[in-house]
């Protein structure tokens, strides 16, 4: 594995979301020094949040990502400076993981217990699915277990270094096909279908042309279970954050970066721009970036020669929205399918159009933290997945406003709003592009054959011997648990692992 030469006892990393986080921990570990530079006026980056106020009072929202899965990497990302998860967060376990709704008013709950899940699989579908699913959920074990080292969990230098026993492993899973057809071998009930392949568009593929071996994401989701933490999802910055400085990192929010200072081929400086206003500098022996990846390489003079252009993933509009508790209480997650299925994709990634037949993901925290609504009231997300900027450039000042609407229309034809808003706040991908992010998704590039692994955007930039990045445009990708991942692979870039 190449790593960075030369002096690297005091490390810069710009940006204090959870890559850059990550990174700082495991270098504070190894005992260097860590100044972390955060733009805004407190650490989380993409896992950010806003406090709603309405009548009743505040609504504490998060804008990012809402699914926590493996919790077994934040602890591995809080091991090297001595501390233990259960110190810093309290995590509950989501059960159901998942309610999924269907346009035919049906319903099944994915479970955490497998025997459980066996039981909801053959009431719902029958005992031939449920068999199905008993050999499907050995399959996500296997495709995840041969990837997490080898493919996900380490750097590449080469296309080489994928000929490891695990590829051959991979090969023989089947993970070089397509996901959804592979998923259909073991269920034939296409509500299971869905339910174990809708995970493909968030990675930016749809799951009938997703790489079998995405099916990891159902494993993290469906498999390995996912956690909710006190307080929201803000608490995960919040808690690395402070592991961090109680480390002995330096963190300062409200610095905008303005550039690097290069020094025969390496960078000496970050120059930004302090809360003030005011220009300052911090010397360094080694940097490591995770903006996202036009800004990274703006401030590195330009961006890498790729055969293939960059493809960025679709975007989502979000709307978040409080209100007074009524009807049941539902699900935490909640997976609102429309009938249509293959023509919702192409409508997003090839026509640049809005879903006619909504799929949505409901996501109602407060079922799980009452406190993060005033009492009596409760707190839910929508997110529509939709084109990013790049593949439609609708007006979203006018169209935003016109599809929130129609999604609570949608919400309350399904039976799944909980209650006039009171207050709410609408992200839509103009929002998102506004915040810096590539193509107004915070996706960032899709994971298609050819930005995988080896051919995703290395975290090594040719000309800047001390610089790497880190975060979802970077290897390994997206999702919280890549993200953490890749700060440690900066960091590992920096350290020798």
């Amino acid at each position: 594995m190449r790593t960075v030469p030369g002096p690297v006892d005091h490390v810069v990393v710009v940006g204090a979301g959870l890559a850059g986080l990550s990174a700082a921990l495991h270098l504070l570990g190894a005992g260097r020094r860590v100044t972390l530079l955060e733009r805004a006026d407190r650490p989380g980056g993409r896992a950010g949040w806003a406090d709603l106020t309405g009548p009743a009072g505040r609504y504490l929202a998060d804008t990012g990502p809402t699914v926590l899965t493996m919790p077994e990497v934040l602890e591995e990302t809080l091991a090297p400076v001595g501390e233990a998860l259960a110190d810093r967060l309290h995590l509950t376990r989501l059960d159901p993981t998942y309610r999924a709704r269907f346009a035919d008013g049906s319903k099944l709950d994915v479970l955490a217990d497998p025997e459980a899940m066996e039981a909801e699989v053959a009431a719902t579908c029958g005992p031939a699915d449920a068999a199905g699913y008993r050999r499907l959920r050995h399959w996500l074990t296997e495709l995840y277990r041969v990837q997490i080292d080898t493919f996900i969990g380490a750097n590449f230098d080469s296309p080489l270094r994928l000929l490891t026993p695990d590829l051959a492993r991979l090969v023989a899973l089947g993970g070089f096909g397509r996901l959804g057809p592979r998923v259909a071998r073991f269920v034939a009930d296409p509500r299971l279908r869905r339910i174990f392949s809708f995970q493909a568009l968030y990675a930016g593929v749809s799951p009938g042309r997703a790489l079998a071996a995405y099916g990891v994401i159902a494993y993290m989701d469906t498999v390995a279970g996912v956690y909710f933490p006190r307080g929201g999802m803000r608490a995960v910055p919040g808690a690395l954050a402070g592991a961090a400085v109680a480390a002995g990192a330096e963190l300062h929010t409200g610095c905008r970066v303005t550039g690097l200072e290069r020094r025969a081929g390496r960078a000496a400086g970050v120059v930004y721009l302090d809360p003030a206003g005011e220009r300052r500098r911090v010397a360094a022996d080694a940097v490591v970036l995770t903006a996202d990846l036009p800004e990274a390489y703006r401030l590195l003079g330009g961006a890498p020669r790729r055969a293939v252009p960059l493809r960025w993933a679709p975007s989502a509009v979000v709307l978040h929205a409080g209100g007074p508790a009524a009807g049941p209480p539902g699900a935490h997650h909640t997976v609102s399918f429309g009938d249509a299925w293959e023509g919702t994709f192409d409508q997003i990634l090839h026509r640049g159009e809005l879903m006619a037949d909504p799929s949505l993901l409901v996501t109602a925290p407060t079922l799980t933290d009452p406190a993060l609504a005033p009492e009596g009231h409760r707190l839910w997300s929508v997110l529509a997945p939709c084109p990013n900027t790049a593949r439609a450039a609708l007006d979203w000042p006018r169209v935003g406003p016109a599809y929130r609407d129609e999604l609570l229309g949608v919400l309350e034809a399904r039976g799944l709003l909980p209650a006039e808003p009171e207050t709410e706040l609408l992200i839509t991908p103009a929002d998102w592009a506004a915040q810096g992010l590539a193509a107004g998704t915070p996706f960032s590039a899709a994971h298609s054959v050819a930005q995988t692994g080896p051919f995703r955007p290395a975290n090594l930039v040719r000309g800047w011997e001390n610089v790497v990045l880190a975060g979802c445009g970077t290897t390994p990708g997206v999702g919280v648990p890549p993200v953490l991942i890749s700060g440690r692979l900066a960091a590992w870039r920096i350290l020798g692992r």
